[in-house]
């Protein structure tokens, strides 16, 4: 299934898509591949794999701790690629969220190519920008992969036309400025990022879903966002689970009922 099929599926369903990230070789690679393949069982419609990296400056304490522990583990992009071909088996569209840079040291073309391969649908490039990123456009394009590009409350009018159009697969609207992490509020710069976004994508003819990232983590929030989103991004909020879970069984149990619980919220219950 294709990310776009996947959030058709989700709108024909009048319930928003729930999105669910993890990094790759976290807690270990057969245990991400474990965990996110609990996440898909208890109702992620689209899984974002992470791409561990040294310098996460976009990243909160949470994830960063997850991929230094990766890291640690030897984690290679070889493992990236493996978990998402281990993943994509399950049928769910499975893209890889990156920093440019590891893209550009493996090969712009050779990681476009080795991640079709793997059945990837795409990649997420939160420091990348359509207008500085002819050559992976170009590239994705070839082997049919998704663009994700990022949009935040701080994008220009100009800028939001840019990206929604530069996109396939989805927007990402980053609905807080600042770093990534779990948040008790959700952020109220969203709906209307959400909106100029929408406004942006229907100018252009078209009908590019928008997700939103950054912060949610209770159902109550995931239903807040699904009332005006197509989709809700989940990532620090699972990587806690597990974090906050030493024994294997008990963290796959308590990482299944947090999915269902956000699932519930992207359905507006």
């Amino acid at each position: 299934m294709s990310v776009a099929s996947a959030f058709e599926r989700a709108s024909s369903e009048g319930r928003a898509a729930l999105v669910g990230y993890l990094p790759a070789g976290f807690p270990s690679v057969e245990g991400g591949i474990s965990a996110l393949r609990t996440m898909v069982d208890s109702g992620c419609d689209v899984i974002e794999v992470g791409l561990p990296y040294s310098d996460p400056v976009m990243d909160g304490p949470t994830i960063q701790a997850a991929a230094q522990r990766a890291l640690e583990g030897g984690v290679r992009t070889s493992d990236v690629l493996r978990t998402v071909e281990a993943v994509a088996t399950t049928g769910v569209p499975v893209l890889v969220m990156t920093y440019w840079n590891p893209v550009d040291r493996y090969g712009v073309a050779r990681f476009a190519a080795d991640l079709a391969g793997a059945g990837g649908a795409g990649l997420i490039t939160p420091d990348l920008t359509p207008d500085s990123g002819a050559e992976w456009i170009a590239v994705a394009d070839a082997h049919d992969l998704d663009k994700v590009f990022l949009v935040a409350p701080s994008s220009t009018d100009e800028r939001v036309a840019l990206t929604t159009s530069a996109c396939r697969g989805f927007v990402y609207a980053a609905a807080v400025m600042g770093v990534t992490g779990a948040r008790t509020t959700t952020s109220g710069l969203a709906e209307p990022l959400v909106a100029r976004s929408k406004a942006a994508i229907a100018a252009a003819g078209a009908a590019t879903p928008v997700a939103v990232g950054l912060g949610v983590s209770t159902r109550a929030q995931a239903a807040e966002v699904a009332s005006y989103a197509d989709g809700v991004i989940v990532g620090s909020a699972f990587v806690r689970c597990l974090l906050d879970h030493d024994d294997a069984t008990q963290a796959q149990g308590a990482l299944g009922a947090l999915t269902d619980e956000l699932a519930r919220g992207a359905r507006g219950e």
